[in-house]
């Protein structure tokens, strides 16, 4: 069940609640860092039953049980629940304050809980409210070896652990303004901690934090600079222009930034403290995480590079091989054999084949190839050019999907060969119609791709035969031509799979091909 759905089922719940739900779970690790403790996200079972269902009553009954739905544990400290609490029930011990924090909307504190008898934990009960309602308890539970603070440290990260679940009990935080998406490099609690005032100045910071701006060049104490001011003059003239940065590292919006130097790149996130006035929500200061990401940055423009390198090669390749097949094309026409010539065009079209696969290539991020399309116009192009003067039409049905490229040029040659043999051979001059399918089906390590060329001509004047078992028709071996022996070679060898000729429905040929994808080989998405 997801968190949405328990909120859809009751009535009394408003629009954005699900979503700000949503919300807060995708960043409460961040919470449950600072405070070194375990965070569960409850809701009344009832919400949870089928039968309480869209009756849209006025919040839980008096006796309600509740049901964990969210678990984080810190990464800063042991955690102190060795079980999942996702699905659970509250503890019995619990639930009269947790019923009290519900209805009286009002934080709960407990000491010495015998949490079913797991360990002895200290928990807070905090109501989500969100315009007047209650949406949901979150709780926090710190083990009893943890109640002795080690240091100014982690004096700094509880409180404001506790700042920032003020914001969240009344729904203040996570706001919808922020930039709550995933991306690589987001800095977390254990890599920088800076604790901000109303004007952007430093009151605290961490060891790694400071660590951070050592590598920046600043080497002395970073508490009571203007680090907006202080940062501003680490960094290249070009850094300077970027009118976002001010914003975050005075901790006035929570967004995400990144300053660079020559040598280091640093990410930071703000996020904005507020306390509830008579005036209303009044910024008092900032939490700003930072992380040094040089290295990660290193290595993702050494992909960026290499994927521009790779794409760059293909379309060399691409050009180099159309150039060979122009070449073969004012060769052919200098000809006067007529099997001399026909031999030059059929490599002038292999060799124009090879060129597609890596033009699809040299356009995309990934060595896979959207078959669908370039097969669409090479089936196309292969029909007309073995036809030149004959009425063919050509009907192209399934689906190929993506491949990789060691599959898709051997393939894309295979189907070239097939599907000129159709129109020379199958259709024998007269008009008709070449059809090409293709599907692919799950086996037990990887996928199998059927691909079908069929023609409704006089057939490829063949002989019936049996082997292993299935009734098939093949070409003779003897007299077997260049492109037959390219097919068989490239089936057997690149391909992994199978060919047989047989007859068609309603008159023709068919050329049935299977290939063998491997697990893994390209992405099914």
């Amino acid at each position: 069940m997801t968190l949405a759905e328990p909120l859809l089922k009751t009535g009394e719940f408003g629009p954005g609640d699900s979503e700000w739900l949503h919300l807060l779970v995708g960043d409460w690790q961040m919470i449950a860092d600072l405070a070194q403790g375990d965070l569960v996200l409850w809701f009344p079972e009832e919400f949870l039953s089928s039968e309480r269902s869209g009756r849209g009553q006025g919040g839980p009954a008096p006796d309600a049980g509740f049901s964990g739905m969210a678990h984080v544990r810190p990464s800063t400290t042991q955690t102190v629940f060795h079980r999942d609490m996702v699905g659970l029930r509250m503890s019995t011990q619990v639930e009269a304050a947790a019923r009290a924090c519900w209805f009286d909307q009002a934080t709960q504190f407990l000491d010495r809980v015998d949490w079913n008898a797991e360990s002895t934990m200290r928990v807070v009960l905090y109501p989500l409210v969100r315009n007047g309602r209650t949406v949901a308890l979150l709780s926090l539970h710190h083990g009893e070896q943890s109640g002795r603070m080690q240091g100014r440290l982690d004096t700094v990260f509880r409180e404001t652990a506790r700042e920032i679940l003020s914001m969240v009990a009344r729904g203040a935080w996570p706001d919808f303004s922020s930039s709550n998406e995933a991306s690589r490099g987001n800095p977390r609690v254990s890599d920088g901690v800076i604790r901000l005032d109303a004007e952007g100045r430093v009151t605290f910071a961490s060891p790694n934090a400071v660590s951070v701006y050592r590598r920046l060049g600043f080497a002395d104490a970073l508490t009571g600079n203007l680090l907006a001011e202080l940062t501003r003059d680490l960094l290249p003239a070009a850094e300077k222009a970027d009118e976002t940065l001010p914003l975050v590292l005075t901790g006035r919006m929570p967004w995400r930034g990144e300053v660079s130097t020559t040598k280091v790149s640093i990410t930071f996130r703000a996020v904005p403290l507020r306390r509830q006035t008579r005036r209303g929500e009044e910024r008092f200061g900032a939490l700003l995480l930072c992380r040094d990401v040089t290295e990660l940055r290193r290595r993702e423009l050494e992909l960026m590079t290499k994927d521009a390198t790779i794409r760059e090669i293909h379309h060399r390749v691409k050009n180099n091989l159309q150039t060979v097949s122009a070449l073969l094309r004012l060769q052919a026409r200098r000809m006067s054999s007529p099997e001399g010539k026909q031999g030059l065009e059929q490599a002038m079209r292999r060799v124009a084949t090879i060129a597609m696969v890596h033009e699809a290539l040299s356009q995309g991020l990934t060595q896979n190839v959207d078959f669908d399309d370039l097969i669409n116009r090479q089936f196309h192009l292969a029909a007309e050019v073995a036809s030149p003067g004959q009425a063919v039409s050509t009907e192209m049905t399934g689906e190929f999907g993506h491949l990789p490229s060691e599959l898709a040029t051997p393939l894309a040659l295979i189907i070239n060969e097939v599907v000129a043999n159709a129109v020379e051979h199958g259709l024998d001059g007269e008009s008709g119609t070449v059809t090409l399918d293709g599907q692919r089906a799950e086996t037990g390590d990887g996928q199998e791709l059927v691909v079908t060329v069929g023609d409704n001509g006089v057939g490829m004047g063949v002989s019936y035969i049996e082997e292993s078992g299935v009734s098939a028709y093949r070409p003779p071996s003897d007299g077997e031509g260049l492109g037959m022996q390219i097919v068989r070679t490239l089936v057997a060898s690149e391909l992994k799979g199978s060919i047989v000729w047989r007859p068609r429905a309603g008159g023709g040929t068919e050329v049935v091909i299977t290939a063998h994808i491997p697990e893994g080989s390209v992405d099914r998405t």
